[in-house]
């Protein structure tokens, strides 16, 4: 297994699928409170629910 940073692939769409995938996250936040809905994630294992008011401690690192 390959341990350099994700930062540091050779290939481009590697290197940048980080940031994509944290402004996919956004995206989806945004949409959710917009639309009063639930956002369902993955948080050490354990499967949360979300309400709008919850995810504003929700923030991509």
């Amino acid at each position: 297994m390959n341990k350099q940073p994700i930062a540091q692939a050779k290939d481009s769409d590697l290197r940048l699928s980080q940031i994509a995938m944290q402004r996919a996250a956004q995206r989806a936040q945004d949409l959710a409170k917009a639309t009063g809905t639930a956002i369902v994630i993955s948080r050490n294992g354990v499967i949360e629910h979300l309400a709008p008011k919850q995810q504003e401690n929700l923030t991509p690192k």
